[in-house]
C-alpha cells in the first residue's frame, strides 16, 4: 500500500520546473539583495532565532532545549527545529540552511499548485507554469520562506491535504498522516480534521463506507499525533508545546477587541497584493463548486475562511498576518482556477479576450509590484530584528556578568548570541508566567522571587515595569527612529 504518494502529483516538463524553480531563486535573491541594501542579511522576526536555538542545542548536545540541560516545550514547531538542525550538522547554519529550507518549501508549493490546476482544468496546459509562477513571485508567501519560520512548511502541507480533497482522492489515511505531520509543524493542524471528516460524510456512499475511511484517516492521523502529544507531555508537561497557551492569554485584551475592526485588520492584509484583484476568482470558484457540489472545493475555501476567522477571535493579525499566511495559497489557487478556467471560454462574446486580458495583466502587475514593495519591507523587518533584539543580545553577552539572570520579552536573539540564564517574560520558557503574563505588578514580583539581575524589553510594553528603572543600554537603530518606536533597552533590575 502507498502511503504518501497522490495520484495527480505527474511530473512537469523539465522546462516548466526551470521555470519555477529560477521564479523561486530570483524572488530569494531579491529579498537578500534588498536587505544588503537596507541594513543587512537576517530574519524578519526574532521568533526565527527561538528555533535555531532549538535546533542548535538539538545537533550539539541532543536534547531539546533552549538552554542547554533545560528541557522545554517552547518551541511552536518540533517539526521545523528539528529540520533546521541538519544545518548545524552540515555546517551552514543559521542563514543559509533556513532560506534553503523557506525556498525549498516554496518552489515545492509552486509546483503542486501547478500540478493541481493541471489536474483539475483540462483546458490548463501552458507553454509556462503561470500558476505555479504566481504562488512563488507572491510576496506573503516569498517573506514567509525567507523568514526563518515555519510558517511555509505549514502552507505547504495544509495546500496538499486541501488540494488533494480538491482532486477528490480517496486516499485517506495518507491524508490523515498529513494532518499528522501538519500538526508536528503546528498545533492549528488539529483543523484540517473538519475538512476530511466532512469530506467523507458527504462523499462515501453508505455507513460502512463512512466509518471505514474514517477509520483510515484517525488511524493515520492519530499514529503521528499521538507521539506529538507524548513529545510535549514529556518535555514540558503539557500536551501542547506553551507558546499555545502562552500566546492566547498574552493577547487576552485584544479578544475585546470588535470584530469589524479584526476583519478590517485581516482584509487589509489579505487584499496587500495580487489578491485584490483575484478575490472576484475565488467567489466564482465557490460558485462553481457549489454548483456542480464539489464537496473538496467548497470544504477547501470554507477551511480557508474558517482558519482565518478562527484567528482573529485569539490573534492580532500582524507582522503582515504571519499566522493567516498558511491559509493563503489555497484562497490565492482557487482565484487562478477561476481566471485560468475564464480563459478558456467566452463569456463577453467578442471582448472577452479584452477582459481576459485586462485581468490576467493586472494580476501579473500587482504580483511583480508587490514583490518588490515586499522585498523592501522585509529588508526594514530583518533591519529592526537586527538593530534591536540581535544588537541587544549581542551587547549582553559581552557586557553583562556572567551569573546574571536575565529577564525579557523578546528572547530568541537573547537564547542564540547570548548564554545568561533567562527569565521569558512571553511564557514560551518560563510557563509558570503564562496566568499573569500581562500583570505587570505580578511579574514584578515574580523578577524579585526569581532574583533577576536585568529586564530587557520595550519600555512602551512594560511602562510599570521599566519606569524609574536605570538604562544601561539602548539599541535605537533606524528603524525605530524613523517609526517613532521604543527602543529594545536593557534595565538594572535590582
Amino acid at each position: 500500500m502507498t502511503f504518501v504518494s497522490f495520484d495527480f502529483l505527474k511530473p512537469l516538463a523539465r522546462r516548466d520546473l526551470l521555470s519555477l524553480g529560477g521564479a523561486t531563486l530570483a524572488a530569494g535573491a531579491l529579498y537578500l539583495a534588498a536587505c544588503a541594501f537596507v541594513y543587512k542579511i537576517g530574519f524578519p522576526l526574532d521568533d526565527a532565532w527561538i528555533h535555531l536555538t532549538f535546533a542548535r542545542n538539538l545537533a550539539q548536545y541532543g536534547e531539546w532545549s533552549f538552554r542547554p540541560g533545560v528541557p522545554s516545550a517552547g518551541s511552536t514547531s518540533p517539526l521545523w527545529s528539528a529540520l533546521l538542525s541538519i544545518g548545524f550538522f552540515l555546517g551552514i547554519a543559521p542563514y543559509m540552511w533556513a532560506y534553503f529550507l523557506g525556498l525549498l518549501a516554496l518552489f515545492t508549493l509552486g509546483v503542486l499548485c501547478e500540478l493541481t490546476a493541471r489536474r483539475m482544468l483540462s483546458t490548463y496546459s501552458p507553454r509556462f507554469p503561470w500558476v505555479g509562477v504566481f504562488i512563488v513571485l507572491e510576496w506573503h508567501l516569498v517573506w514567509a520562506a525567507m523568514s526563518g519560520m515555519e510558517t511555509l512548511l505549514h502552507a505547504l502541507i495544509v495546500t496538499a491535504v486541501l488540494s488533494a480533497l480538491m482532486l477528490n482522492s480517496r486516499r485517506f489515511l495518507s491524508l490523515g498522516l498529513l494532518a499528522g505531520l501538519s500538526v508536528w509543524t503546528r498545533p492549528d493542524g488539529l483543523t484540517l480534521l473538519a475538512p476530511l471528516a466532512l469530506m467523507i460524510l458527504f462523499t462515501e456512499n453508505n455507513t460502512s463506507s463512512r466509518l471505514r475511511a474514517l477509520t483510515r484517516m484517525f488511524m493515520g492521523f492519530g499514529a503521528i499525533f499521538l507521539f506529538y502529544l507524548l513529545f510535549n507531555l514529556m518535555i514540558g508537561g503539557t500536551p501542547m508545546p506553551n507558546t499555545f497557551y502562552a500566546k492566547q492569554a498574552e493577547y487576552v485584551r485584544w479578544q475585546e477587541a470588535a470584530i469589524i475592526k479584526r476583519l478590517g485588520d485581516l482584509a487589509f492584509q489579505l487584499f496587500s497584493g495580487a489578491y485584490l484583484l483575484l478575490v472576484i476568482g475565488s467567489a466564482v470558484w465557490a460558485v462553481r463548486s457549489v454548483r456542480r457540489r464539489a464537496w473538496g472545493g467548497i470544504l477547501a475555501l470554507l477551511w480557508a475562511l474558517g482558519y482565518m476567522f478562527l484567528y482573529i477571535l485569539r490573534l492580532p493579525v500582524y507582522q503582515h498576518g504571519r499566522y493567516v499566511m498558511p491559509a493563503m495559497p489555497v484562497l490565492f489557487l482557487t482565484g487562478l482556477l477561476a481566471m485560468a478556467e475564464f480563459s478558456a471560454t467566452k463569456v463577453f462574446a467578442r471582448y472577452h479576450w479584452f477582459v481576459n486580458t485586462l485581468w490576467q495583466a493586472g494580476v501579473g502587475v500587482l504580483c511583480v509590484l508587490f514583490l518588490f514593495l515586499g522585498g523592501y519591507t522585509y529588508a526594514r523587518d530583518v533591519a529592526f530584528i537586527e538593530q534591536e533584539m540581535v544588537v541587544s543580545a549581542k551587547w549582553a553577552a559581552e557586557n553583562l556578568p556572567p551569573g546574571a539572570v536575565i529577564a525579557a520579552h523578546d528572547i530568541g536573539a537573547l537564547g542564540y548570541f547570548d548564554d545568561h540564564a533567562l527569565i521569558d517574560l512571553a511564557g514560551l520558557v518560563s510557563p509558570e508566567v503564562t496566568p499573569f503574563i500581562r500583570d505587570e505588578a505580578r511579574l514584578a514580583e515574580y523578577l524579585d522571587a526569581k532574583k533577576a539581575d536585568y529586564l530587557i524589553a520595550f519600555s512602551n510594553l512594560y511602562e510599570d515595569l521599566t519606569a524609574g528603572r536605570e538604562i544601561l543600554f539602548a539599541a535605537g537603530g533606524f528603524i525605530v527612529e524613523e517609526e517613532g518606536f521604543a527602543p529594545m533597552t536593557i534595565y538594572r533590575w535590582k
